[in-house]
């Protein structure tokens, strides 16, 4: 099991550890984990930034909301209304393609459209030249079944951490943005946003570090 080790203080700070740490390496996989409204999306997106500005095309990102069931299967199973939720991904689907990436093969990895509100396939090509993949996602640390199977893919991992008041007002805004009304949004970031952020405290594993944001 990992063990806290240590606190970043800056993007910058992380991105200068992980270029280190890939140094002789054939491929680092790293991942960002963290609640609903941590923002993990936009600390992975200035990492890979961050990352390819000190060498050009070094480094990708792998969204794991890409792995998304679709809503058809979510209204067989009666799951919409919790989507989002751990049960509502494809975990082993995301394990597999974690393993075909370690082995340095080129990989094609789906993406979320929040806009279409569905998942599209081999939206992103991870080719063989790249080193870091940093993958992002709720429920990475997560050490229940059929999570814990991620916990042999990774080389590093960094949690998020964001006080719950913080994260209750980015995820309502979050809804406003796609067009809810201000009472559904309310409901849809306390009813189904936290509940998944406390699920995700209370499980995940120790990371080997932690990043406030």
């Amino acid at each position: 099991m990992h063990q806290q080790r240590a606190r970043i203080g800056s993007s910058i700070e992380l991105a200068g550890l992980l270029a280190a740490r890939a140094r002789g390496a054939s491929r680092l996989l790293v991942a960002i984990a963290g609640a609903p409204g941590s923002g993990k999306s936009t600390v992975a997106e200035g990492l890979v930034a961050a990352l390819n500005a000190m060498e050009q095309g070094s480094a990708a990102q792998v969204p794991m909301d890409g792995y998304h069931y679709d809503n058809a299967v979510l209204v067989a199973r009666g799951l919409l209304p919790r989507k989002g939720a751990p049960e509502t991904f494809d975990a082993e689907a995301l394990a597999a393609d974690l393993a075909r990436i370690r082995t340095g093969a080129e990989v094609a990895f789906p993406v979320f459209d929040r806009v279409a509100d569905l998942a599209r396939a081999n939206a992103i090509v991870v080719s063989p030249d790249v080193r870091i993949v940093i993958v992002e996602g709720n429920y990475l640390l997560v050490d229940r079944p059929p999570w814990q199977a991620l916990a042999d893919c990774f080389d590093l991992t960094v949690m998020i951490e964001t006080a719950r008041g913080e994260l209750e007002r980015r995820l309502i805004r979050r809804w406003l943005d796609h067009g809810m009304e201000e009472t559904a949004a309310v409901a849809r970031a306390r009813d189904n946003d936290l509940v998944n952020a406390a699920f995700v405290a209370r499980h995940s594993r120790p990371a080997d570090f932690v990043f406030a944001n």
